[in-house]
Parts: structure tokens; sequence; C-alpha cells
């Protein structure tokens, strides 16, 4: 403690001599200087050409820097001056007595109250000083003036980046960034919506400045350790634009699971919970507590900032760079002194900036990206809510007096039953945390059961990726007890993944992210931030959120978008379906999303997703330009264009003279509030802001410029026709009764057949699948892709060939040569064909075909005395259902469904041995002739 008797000079010198004794300068006064005591040495009131300096600073017995102490309350930066004139002042002592020193004039210069301090570098350019929370050590002083380099001076000679493997925003973020450390702004803000690469961005600029911005130490700070599992392995694989090597090769990347950083480390990952730890002094951090995330751990209690102090272990120059994941609430509130602590740029990325980041970061922000942009470019995938509500939900309920209830203890599960001696009623707000209505949860539980697969993803054969999000522990268990009991499956289908799951989480989360039978994960929050699960398509909420920062990052979860063939391995029935996760589903059990807070971030793009599209064109037909129009518009191009060809996107382009994703991004634009102030203010003089006409006149612009395309009736069409032949409309409400089937008369059941089996004649020579059947020999059978262009041709306007009507109006004029319910399937157009062109003297559904085929092969080959096992039949069997659907089986096939859950290819291999590429060419043949 200082002495209360001191002057306020000298209380000043007291904190600064201790600062300067903790980062290991030895302090002298100028009568009895030893240059030799140490490599770092402070020579109190060293006389100079100008006058005396409070502190001269020697490293390795050569002048290197000076510092001025003033009294607390000083504005520093109004001394400035002192500190040139102190350092001309040496160079004209040092010049007439041959001082030892680095460089002149000298390079460094602090000027401190020992409560505030400034730094100055000379070897900077256009150097300014800039506050640091104390002194550096004197070997790193020592170090800069040797080289003479600056990192700030390297930061602005920086080559040209290169943009293979990045996304658009990837690039516009980098760039930005660099341009601000150009700048020398220490705070960088990159607001990045979930799913940007965000980790991405990080590590191709972490190689950056390690490879050619002169930084020698990163660090990268997470929510929770498992993220900074996933974070090591992402930086470690990062492979780099200039020879191809692994940043893993040729930097040192550590993940601090102790409260030591190995020296050779490069890049640092780590939470801010370990990182205060080592502030504070503390030898390891308490087991557990870097393991939950700071959305959670922080409490209204808990408000205060953290104190931090000097540790010369952890010194202020240990990192170059900071990169902070998701700087959320409270990560430059309550945690900011830990940050504040080191002298280096820092940069945050989030999706969820709140007015305090931005307030924290001065305003510098660079290549803001959007939630509802990432949508546009193919990045991420737009959303949907449906809303589950029951009476308890919404209105608490009562239970009477003389009722036995059961009580359980809330942690320790603990359970007895217990008689009311009161009435008891609760409200929707006590529900799952004062009291558990297990009826409730299993009215939710049970309706998302029986609509998911009907009203919410309509035909799914199997349950999608889905996330609980609950309360707390206690609830979840009780989620996941009801939620096996309701859909009759075990631990395979439905897990547990919170801080208190058994076993290792992380684990956990991968076999979620990669395991075709884990379908739904509960959780409370250990998958809610930052975890990446591409497949997750579904987030049933069943607990209120207050911060609206962790609201938008438990959305994230499900906006990731995933390659078609990663998607249909891990999703049972979706390749079938043709199914691609084009949008995923907020199922909100608790009117989470009836708060306008809970829009405050991003918003889905489709707000009407129970209009048709062909309504919705038909308003902007009619003029009508609202927000919400054209954003759903927006949505709904968007995810058509997922589901197009090149061809097909073309096939718009010629009639709109633009393509859909330009449509769906003018939309956009014009909704955008943002987006009409900037073009409003474009012309202005600077500091006038548009008034309320212009912003009018400039949002009319831009509307005008959107919509203009769809203006066109024959776009519209275009729009429409491909999504029919994209899209199946599956009408749950209505309910129907036979009355009768089939044409009305054999008149127009010919008239069709013959302008089917002319249209093939016409045509043979231009389609592959009309080849294999008019040439002989056949070249080629035809491809699944083959008859997938065949069956577009003949299926689209004007010819609407449907399989289904072509294949009653065979039956209708020559039932004796039909069987079966055909037409259904893409397969069925081979049927169709082979029999137009009397190939075929029945026309039989192919699946059928492809089965009485397998018979008679199998027969076959038992008679010639050739044996199959119980497990080798099981495989022939779904090679047969292959067959059937896709016309041939070829070895990369059984990567997928149903042949992975098998063991894949390895499984088939094992059963046959040898035989297996003889086996497989053998029923291509006899099965898809």
């Amino acid at each position: 403690m200082v002495d209360p008797h001191l002057t306020p000079e000298q209380r000043s010198r007291v904190l600064i001599d201790k600062l300067l004794d903790e980062a290991g300068w030895i302090i002298q006064s100028r009568d009895e200087v030893n240059l030799a005591a140490g490599r770092g040495i402070a020579v109190r009131e060293f006389r100079t050409g100008q006058g005396p300096v409070d502190y001269l600073l020697y490293g390795d017995r050569k002048a290197v820097g000076t510092l001025e102490a003033k009294r607390d309350g000083t504005p520093l930066l109004g001394v400035e001056w002192q500190s040139d004139r102190y350092a001309d002042g040496f160079s004209e002592v040092a010049k007439r007595k041959s001082l030892p020193y680095w460089r002149l004039p000298l390079p460094f210069h602090y000027m401190s109250t020992g409560k505030e301090t400034y730094f100055a570098n000379r070897l900077d350019p256009d150097y300014a000083p800039r506050e640091v929370f104390a002194f550096h050590k004197p070997e790193t002083l020592i170090e800069m003036a040797k080289t003479g380099g600056s990192l700030r001076r390297t930061l602005r000679e920086m080559p040209p980046l290169n943009p293979d493997g990045l996304w658009p925003n990837q690039v516009e973020a980098i760039d930005g960034l660099e341009a601000s450390f150009a700048r020398n702004r220490l705070r960088t803000l990159v607001p990045q919506t979930m799913g940007a690469g965000k980790t991405t961005i990080s590590r191709a600029e972490a190689y950056r400045l390690l490879r050619h911005g002169g930084a020698n130490r990163i660090l990268f700070l997470v929510d929770r350790i498992n993220l900074g599992e996933q974070a090591l392995r992402e930086f470690r694989s990062y492979q780099t634009p200039d020879d191809g090597r692994k940043l893993g090769e040729l930097y040192t990347v550590q993940l601090l699971r102790s409260n030591q950083i190995d020296p050779a480390a490069n890049v640092v990952i780590t939470t801010i919970q370990r990182l205060y730890s080592m502030l504070r002094g503390e030898a390891e951090l308490a087991p557990g507590l870097d393991a939950e995330s700071t959305f959670e751990s922080v409490r209204a209690a808990d408000s205060g900032q953290l104190p931090v102090r000097y540790q010369s272990k952890v010194p202020i120059e240990e990192f170059d760079f900071i990169f902070t994941d998701e700087c959320h609430r409270s990560i430059y509130g309550r945690w900011g002194q830990v940050l504040d602590y080191f002298d280096a740029f820092l940069v945050g990325l989030t999706a969820t900036p709140s007015k305090f980041t931005y307030g924290y970061f001065q305003g510098n922000v660079v290549a803001p990206y959007t939630h509802e942009q990432s949508v546009i470019d193919g990045v991420n995938v737009d959303y949907t809510v449906y809303r589950i509500e029951t009476d308890i939900s919404r209105g608490g309920s009562t239970v009477e007096k003389g009722e036995w209830v059961r009580v359980r203890d809330r942690f320790t599960r603990d359970q007895a039953y217990r008689e009311l001696e009161d009435e008891l009623t609760y409200d929707a707000s006590k529900l799952d945390r004062a009291v558990v209505a297990e009826d409730q949860i299993r009215t939710v539980i049970r309706t998302f059961r029986d609509r998911v697969c009907t009203e919410i993803f309509p035909g799914r054969p199997e349950v999608p990726k889905t996330v609980v999000f609950c309360k707390h522990d206690s609830h979840a268990e009780d989620v996941l007890r009801i939620l096996r009991e309701e859909f009759g499956r075990g631990s395979e289908f439905a897990r547990k993944i919170t801080y208190k799951t058994e076993g290792a989480s992380q684990q956990h989360i991968q076999d979620f992210r990669t395991d075709p039978k884990f379908r739904i994960a509960v959780s409370v929050d250990q998958i809610s931030t930052g975890t990446d699960i591409k497949p997750i398509e579904c987030l049933l909420v069943l607990r209120m959120v207050k911060s609206r920062a962790l609201w938008e990052q438990m959305k994230g979860r499900g906006v990731r978008k995933i390659e078609p063939n990663e998607f249909w391995a891990v999703t049972p029935g979706a390749r079938e379906k043709g199914a691609v996760k084009d949008h995923f589903v907020i199922v909100d059990c608790v009117g989470l999303t009836d708060e306008d807070r809970a829009w405050a971030e991003t918003r889905p793009l489709d707000r009407k997703p129970t209009v048709p599209l062909k309504a919705l064109l038909q308003d902007v037909g009619e003029g009508v330009t609202t927000d919400e129009l054209l954003t759903s518009v927006a949505a709904r191009l968007t995810r058509l264009r997922d589901k197009l060809s090149p061809e097909e996107e073309q096939r718009i382009a010629e009639v709109a003279a633009v393509g859909l994703r330009a449509i769906a991004e003018r939309l956009i634009e014009a909704s955008d509030s943002g987006a009409v102030g900037r073009m409003a203010g474009a012309e202005l003089p600077e500091g006038r802001d548009p008034t309320d006409s212009e912003l009018v006149s400039a949002r009319q612009e831009l509307v005008d410029r959107a919509v203009e395309p769809l203006l066109d009736p024959r776009v519209r069409e275009k729009i429409l026709s491909l999504q029919a032949e994209k899209e199946q409309v599956i009408d749950i409400a209505s309910q129907d009764n036979l009355v009768s089937a089939g044409f009305a008369d054999t008149g127009q059941a010919q008239a069709l057949i013959q302008a089917f089996e002319n249209w093939i004649k016409e045509h043979h020579d231009e389609y592959i699948a009309l080849r294999a059947y008019f040439e002989q020999p056949v070249e080629r059978r035809p491809s699944l892709d083959d008859i997938k262009a065949l069956a577009h041709a003949i299926e689209a306007p004007p010819l609407n060939f449907q399989r289904q009507r072509v294949w009653e109006a065979y039956r209708k004029v020559a039932d004796d040569r039909v069987r079966g319910d055909g037409g259904r399937t893409l397969a069925d157009i081979v049927s169709l064909v082979r029999f137009a062109v009397h190939e075929d003297d029945e026309l039989i559904p192919y699946a059928e075909l492809v089965k009485l085929r397998f018979d008679i092969w199998l027969t076959e080959q038992i008679s010639s005395g050739r044996e199959f096992g119980p497990e080798q039949i099981a495989w022939l069997r779904m090679v047969r259902d292959h067959i059937a659907q896709s016309l041939t089986i070829e070895p990369e096939d059984f990567d997928y469904e149903p042949f992975a859950q098998q063991g894949g290819l390895v499984g088939v291999s094992n059963a046959f041995g040898e035989e297996l590429s003889a086996v497989l060419a053998e029923l291509n043949v006899r099965l898809s002739a």
C-alpha cells in the first residue's frame, strides 16, 4: 500500500517503480548506475541537453528509450512534447560524450502516472502514443531496437490476398482487417452472420500475419473448451495457399489445457476463463470452468468487471494479435480488462454485436455480412417458424388442495409423494423450473412426433437432425425420457448433450454430426453456441431466452449449409426423396418467436411461409411492394435456385435478362433500410442526412429495379413451371373419397398415347435414354441422369406427358397388357419407353420388373449349384431395390443409405470377397436390361 503521506508525484513514482520492477527493469539512481546489473536498467533523473528525464531506459548497456513520470490525473497526451524534448536532449549528450545507444533519436518512450501508461514507438510509420496496461519487458525493446523492425510498418507491406478457397465475404473481411491494421486501428470489429466462416477468416489471416505480417504469436479466444478443440482441428488442417502445406506443419498451434503457454507456440487457442486465471497468477484453472459457456456463466450478481494485475509470466507483449470468436455481451464488459491487458491488435468476430460492442470497437467496423446476404449468396439457408402451443404452456395450471403430487429435488432428483395442503397455481414462467407438468412435455413431444414428417418436413421417412433446447439439466432428463417413450426409439435415436453428460460431450457432438441413427440431441447450451453441425434441420425450443445474443447463437445452429452427398449420408431417406437442406425450421413451444426481441438481429426472409409462390408473384405483378412480400419472394427464389441445374437457371435468365440470384439480391436490397439510406445519401453533401421524402424516393427506385423482371408474366410463368417440376405439394388438410378414376373416354387416352409415341420417335436422336432403345446394338444403358433429362423434357410444359397420365392412358386402351399401379417413380420412365417402342410386350412398373428378373436370376444361380448365405441374400436384396430406383449399382453407392448402416463398401466386400465385382456387373446387366 502506498504511504498516504507522500506527495502525488511521489505516489506516482512508487507505482511506476513497482510496474518497472514487475516487468524486469532494474531501477537505479544516476550516481549508482551499474549497466552490468541486468539486461534492462531504468536510470532515474538522467541529465540530457534539455534537462533531466525522469527515467532513461538502457537495454543491454545501450540507451533505448525514456519514461516520463507524471502525477495521477495528468492528461498524458498533453505532455507528449516532453518525451520528444528529452529524446532530442539525449541525442545532444550522446553525440558529445559518445554515450552508447541503439538508435538516435531514441526509439521508445513511455508516459505514465503509475495508473495510466502510454507508449510510443518511433520505428512505427506515423507513430503515435497508445495506451498500454504496463511496461514491456527489456528483452522486447532490445529485440525491436536490434532489428529495427516494426510490426506496423510490415502490416503496410502485406502482399495481395490469394482468394482461392475463400468465399467473397471472407475475402472482404481479410482485406478490411489488413486495411484497418495498416491504419494502426487497434480494435476492429468484423460482424459476420452465423455460418459465414469466422474461423476460416481467422485462420487464413493468422497464416498471413505469421508468414508476411511480422507476427510472432496470435491468440484465438473461444467461448468454451469444446469449441477450442474444434478450432484446433480447423487451424491445424488449414491448407495454406502458397505451397499447399497445412498450417499445422508450418507453425505450432496450441490449445491450452493448462496455464502454461508453449514457448514455441505461434497460435494459442484458449477460453477467456483460462486466460483470466493465468492473469490472476493461478497455477491451474479449476476443472470444468472452461467447459461452460460464458453466455450462461455470467449472472446478474456478477456484473462487475474482473480485476487483473500484471503477471511477468504472461507479459503484455505476449500476443501480437487477438481474435475473439463470438465476442458477445460480456466479453468487452465483465471480461474487458482481460483483453485490455495485452498490447495487441484486437479483432472481434461475431454474428451478434451489441451496442456496447460497437462502442468498445470505437465504431471501427469492417466487412459486415448479414444473414439475408448469406442466404442470397448460398452460404447459409433461411428458416421458418412452426409454433406449438398448449393450454399449460400458455396459461399455466392449478392443482387443487388435497391432490397428491410428486416432489423432486432439482439437483439430486430424489423423489417423494406429498399431499397438497393448499391449492397450487403456477404460470408459464414457473413451468419446468418450480413445477414440471409432465403431460405438457408429453403433449408437445407427441405433437412434434406426429407433425415432423407430415407438416414440418412433409414426406420425410425419418426425423431430421433436431436439437432440443431445454431449461436446465433436470428438464433435459425429463424431455429425453419422454422423447424415447413417444417415438418408441432408444439411445441411438436420442441422446442428451449437456455439461453434465456422462462421457466426453465432444464425442457425443461428433456422433451427432456423423451418425445417421442419432436423430435428436437434447441440450441446454452445450451446442447452442459455436458448434458446427451442418446436418441440423430443426430446432425444438422448450426454453425462454433472456439474451438476444444467445438466441441468435441458438438459431445459428441451423443455418449451416451442407453439400447434398454429405447431407444424404447422415439423413436416411433424403436422397430417395430428392431432399436437400434448403432451410431449417424453428419449432417454438414457448412463444419465444412471438416477442419482438426475438427478431432483433435476424428475421426469416420468408415471412409468408404459408402463402404459395404463385400468389406472392401475382401480388408483385399487381404492384404490391411491402418489405414482407419482397423478402418472402427472395427467399422462395433462393430455395428454388438451389434445386436448379445451370441449364435450368439459364432458361430463366433468357426470359428475364437476369438470373434468380440477381433478382433475389435486388429484392433484399429494396427491403433493406440501410441500402435505402446509402442510396438516398449518395449524392448529398457530407454531413447532411437524407429527408423522409428522399428516403421514400430512393426506396421506390430500388423497388422498381428489383421487381422489373417479375412484372413480365412470362418470367413468372417460367419460375412457376420450374417450381412445379422441382417441388411436390402435399395436401395434408383435405380429406377425399375415391369416386372414379381414369380418362373420360378411350379417344382421349388414344390421342395422348399417340402424341407420346410420336414425340419419342421424333426426338430419339436427342436423348441418350431414347437412343439406347432405338440403336442396335445398345452401346450403353441409360443412367439415372439420362432418365432425369428425358423426364424433364417430356413432363415439362407444353408437353405435360406426366408419367401417371401416360400409364393410365395405356391401361385404358390396352388393359390386358398393363400390370400394376405404375408411373409413380422416375424409373417407370424406362418401362413406359420400352413399351412405347415395343421392346416389351407388357407394361409393368420398373420396380416389379426388376424384382421379377432378380427372382429369375437367383433361381438360376441356385439351380446351377451356386449358394448364397443369409448375409449375402440380404445384401443382394438391397442391391436389387437400389437398381429398381437408380437403374444401376456402382461401388460408390455403398457409401449411402441403406448400405452405410450395414457397413457400406467394406461390409459388402467382406460378405462377397473377390466375387463382388462380378456379382455387381452381372446384376447390372440382368436386372436393368
